[in-house]
């Protein structure tokens, strides 16, 4: 392909990012939701081999191309890999396999999703930015919190688009763009992290600025409102770099899913796979680390021990969960009387390493009756449970702050509230269904078709086409699970997805990701065990 026709690509491309990666994770529920209504094994059972040319199945997929997340709008005359002019005239579409062609669009994607990433970055530096009203009206500090280090992370989309350009003008035939991913994470994605860390204040200072000073407010309006942002909103540009590098990371193991085994591209795809998901948890990380901070000296200074004081603030600490319980009173043997004046309010802070057990008192405050390890937790259901009795658990503390074993025997306001409790206070309880790390063949599954942000730091939020597993469920509407993609576990309300069905599709779902991880196994195990912490 010549460097003109690709430039005449990139100058198609008309969708802007957010538009690109809204169609893609669309395109993929939609997917998932016709495999998935499949019953027929024969149609449903993904393929293990790879077809030979004799199979009737060949034919077909190469007259109708498999569904890729593609730019797909009226503006753009490119859907495909498959759709440019110079693909089609070359007749390699009657030579390649449809595994090849499948992992042809999967890295066409790659590239065609950067340049509209691209795009976008350039709109929120040259549209917002670089505005002259928007200049005046800010201080340099205030600019440099909101926009942050936004031109060094454009920079570096520039020089990894040019090198993704240069593959694809090689030769028609894409050879690989893994090494160029892997290369350019391990020597220039360090930016994403710096400017992700900073969305916390991102976040506050824009906040702040729309309350605080009616001439920006009226300027960003303004600027929106231009057909060059297509409706979307600033804040949607802000986040663009966090969205990019999850992304990617995504893109990276659908290519990793198509690849030959044992292959070299595999093992490229595999070391770009790992270095983009480092990248990424440490981005994670320093979003959680800005927030964590702030929050544990918030809780610090609501705490009066009425025991031994125990230091709360430290860099390995956080919060896991926060609320009120209602502690029952008298001995055990009272759980047969029904009256409300049996139970009485009690708050937990539990920690990752900590629990503390408080009574609210005047003045926004908290006073420290006891507390435990976290590893020294043990939590019971009670069964056979009436009226009054009912969301009732036991919590024993086998060393608490007096060094004695203590039980408490609590009441939740609902059984989901019970239970999001019960798994935090003993993360290595069994649960309803099984976790990814256990490698069975089938556990329930379920698509989000929904975005979900986490309201409270037990739940998981989720973006569109996250496939995750069941861990465990409640009658009154929520999910416990674990990503596929990444491990990560927490709860959501079960409207957010849609349960798939087919055993089949769940069992590829497995493979894959077993696949995807397969290069560290000993590193999975690791990983399993910090979740359940």
């Amino acid at each position: 392909m010549t460097a003109d026709s690709w430039r005449n690509l990139i100058e198609h491309i008309g969708l802007l990012y957010q538009e690109y990666r809204d169609k893609s994770t669309r395109e993929e529920i939609e997917t998932r939701r016709l495999q998935d209504s499949q019953t027929d094994p024969e149609e449903t059972s993904p393929s293990e081999e790879t077809p030979s040319e004799a199979e009737p199945t060949s034919t077909i997929e190469n007259k109708a191309p498999p569904q890729i997340n593609l730019l797909r709008n009226s503006n753009s005359r490119f859907n495909l890999w498959q759709d440019l002019p110079e693909v089609q005239s070359s007749g390699v579409l009657s030579i390649l396999q449809p595994d090849e062609i499948k992992l042809q669009e999967a890295m066409f994607e790659l590239v065609t999703s950067e340049a509209s990433y691209y795009k976008s970055l350039n709109l929120l530096v040259s549209h917002f930015m670089e505005n002259e009203r928007l200049k005046k009206i800010l201080h340099q500090s205030e600019a440099h919190i909101l926009f942050s280090n936004v031109l060094d992370v454009m920079a570096v989309s520039e020089r990894f688009l040019l090198d993704l350009e240069q593959r694809v003008e090689e030769n028609i035939v894409i050879s690989d763009v893994c090494d160029i991913v892997y290369q350019h994470t391990v020597n220039h994605f360090s930016v994403y992290i710096t400017y992700v860390s900073n969305q916390t204040y991102q976040e506050r200072a824009y906040k702040q600025l729309l309350q605080d000073k009616p001439a920006f407010r009226e300027v960003i309006s303004q600027l929106e409102l231009d057909p060059k942002c297509k409706g979307l909103s600033f804040s949607s540009f802000l986040i663009l770099p966090f969205q990019r590098i999850t992304r990617l990371k995504l893109l990276v193991q659908n290519i990793l899913k198509k690849v030959e085994e044992k292959s070299d591209r595999e093992s490229t795809a595999l070391d770009a796979h790992k270095e983009l998901e480092t990248v990424v948890k440490a981005c994670n990380e320093g979003v959680r680390k800005m927030s964590r901070t702030e929050q544990m000296i918030s809780i610090q200074k609501k705490l009066e021990f009425k025991i031994k004081s125990v230091p709360i603030i430290s860099h390995s600490r956080w919060l896991l969960k926060q609320g009120e319980l209602q502690q029952m009173n008298g001995p055990k043997t009272s759980r047969t009387l029904r009256t409300k004046k049996l139970f009485r309010e009690i708050y937990l802070f539990l920690f990752n390493d900590l629990l503390v057990i408080c009574r609210q008192i005047p003045g926004d405050k908290y006073q420290v009756f006891d507390s435990a390890p976290r590893g020294l937790l043990r939590v019971e259901e009670l069964e056979d449970q009436g009226q009054s009795l009912a969301n009732v658990f036991i919590l024993r503390l086998l060393e608490n702050a007096d060094d004695r074993e203590a039980s408490y025997m609590l009441k939740a306001s609902s059984q989901s509230e019970m239970k999001r409790w019960m798994i935090s206070l003993a993360p290595n309880r069994r649960t309803k269904f099984v976790s990814f790390t256990s490698r069975l063949v089938d556990c329930p599954q379920i698509q989000c078709v929904h975005p979900y942000v986490a309201q409270q730091p037990d739940e998981l939020s989720l973006e569109l086409a996250d496939v995750l597993n069941i861990l465990d469920k409640t009658d009154d509407g929520w999910i416990f699970g674990e990503r596929l993609h990444d491990q990560e576990r927490g709860w959501f309300p079960s409207s957010m997805g849609e349960e798939i069905l087919n055993p089949k599709i769940r069992a590829q779902n497995l493979k894959e990701c077993f696949r995807v991880h397969k290069s560290d196994d000993s590193q999975r195990r690791k990983l399993g065990s910090r979740n359940r912490q």
